[in-house]
């Protein structure tokens, strides 16, 4: 159509994309987000949209929709029924968004714990660390959006400090740059809204 502009995306298998939809619904449909209290899993639409936008393929899109199961559920089974419903691919993205199996038998606490994601970001395939910047984008996004809309008392809702909190935004800003291909205005973006954070941590 003329005046008309299209973009080659990946193709989406929308009838598995459907089916991945159906269990992150049922899986999360009870818990909710910290902070300003939303239904989990439109949180996690959220990401999976964001992952599509950014040329993301079935496999990436379908991760996001679950990337943080393990964190709440490790049990041999649930991983089973990923890889048997959606392949072997989307298991391993969901295993390496999320290293808390090991950081729960290590028995780690939140500062330990993300020290061990971040030092293994350089080992994560290029489809982990799209998936993982599109949910750390968008919950960065939430934070700053929350803290708009309620203040100082947002910091309450987190089991760790607002310095903290910026420290693990920066260093993972710092590690998309490095080891995350393409994905220029993504990264960009996730440096503009580290900025931001650090301006809202000093108010």
């Amino acid at each position: 159509v003329t005046g008309v502009q299209t973009c080659a995306l990946p193709i989406l298998d929308v009838i598995k994309y459907k089916k991945a939809i159906d269990f992150s619904y049922n899986f999360y449909q009870s818990k909710y987000r910290k902070g300003v209290k939303i239904p989990y899993f439109t949180y996690l639409t959220s990401v999976s949209s964001l992952i599509i936008e950014n040329n993301g393929n079935t496999d990436e899109a379908i991760a996001g929709l679950f990337h943080d199961l393990l964190e709440f559920d490790t049990n041999k089974k649930t991983t089973n029924i990923i890889k048997n419903r959606f392949g072997i691919k989307v298991l391993n993205i969901v295993k390496q968004c999320s290293n808390v199996v090991n950081s729960k038998k290590e028995n780690l606490d939140w500062i330990s714990s993300k020290k061990k994601f971040l030092e293994t970001m350089s080992k994560k395939s290029q489809s982990s660390l799209l998936v993982s910047i599109c949910d750390k984008s968008h919950s960065l996004n939430c934070v700053i959006n929350d803290f708009n809309k309620i203040g100082k008392k947002l910091w309450k809702n987190f089991d760790h400090s607002k310095d903290h909190k910026l420290w693990y935004y920066k260093n993972l800003c710092k590690n998309f740059k490095k080891n995350l291909k393409n994905h220029k205005n993504m990264k960009d973006k996730f440096q503009r809204n580290v900025n931001e954070l650090e301006y809202l941590t000093k108010k």
